[in-house]
């Protein structure tokens, strides 16, 4: 697999924008003095949805939030951290926990090909158990 490799929301995450210019365009219609501004949130809402990213690297992973970007070695990863509705994070050999944005359960095998195998597929491992 070709690096970079890079987890991106889904297309389908663009549709929240035209029902946002919806309620944008109901609320400015009631009071264009007052707000108007609300036009500017579908715009920002489909710049953060292009902007939020996870890339894999040869050196680590190279994440992109909302405000910030931040690199993380493959030394300083320990493991990642799934939890049940939250989003999916890397556990640093610290202790501390970095954001892996656009990453999801389903991702993994995908990223595990990307990382060259440094964050194990779960899902092969499965496979491999029951054969």
């Amino acid at each position: 697999m070709a690096l970079p490799q890079v987890f991106r929301l889904s297309k389908l995450a663009y549709f929240a924008v035209p029902a946002a210019l919806l309620v944008a365009l109901i609320l400015a219609g009631t009071s264009l003095a007052w707000l108007g501004w609300t036009f500017v949130l579908p715009v920002l809402l489909a710049v953060w949805i292009g902007r939020i990213r996870t890339v894999v690297t040869e050196d680590g992973l190279h994440v992109v939030g909302t405000f910030g970007t931040r690199d993380v070695t493959w030394a300083e990863i320990d493991g990642l951290r799934f939890t049940r509705w939250g989003p999916v994070r890397a556990v640093l050999v610290d202790e501390t926990s970095v954001r892996l944005p656009a990453i999801t359960f389903q991702d993994l095998p995908r990223l595990s090909a990307a990382s060259r195998g440094r964050i194990p597929d779960p899902f092969a491992a499965a496979a491999n158990a029951d054969s």
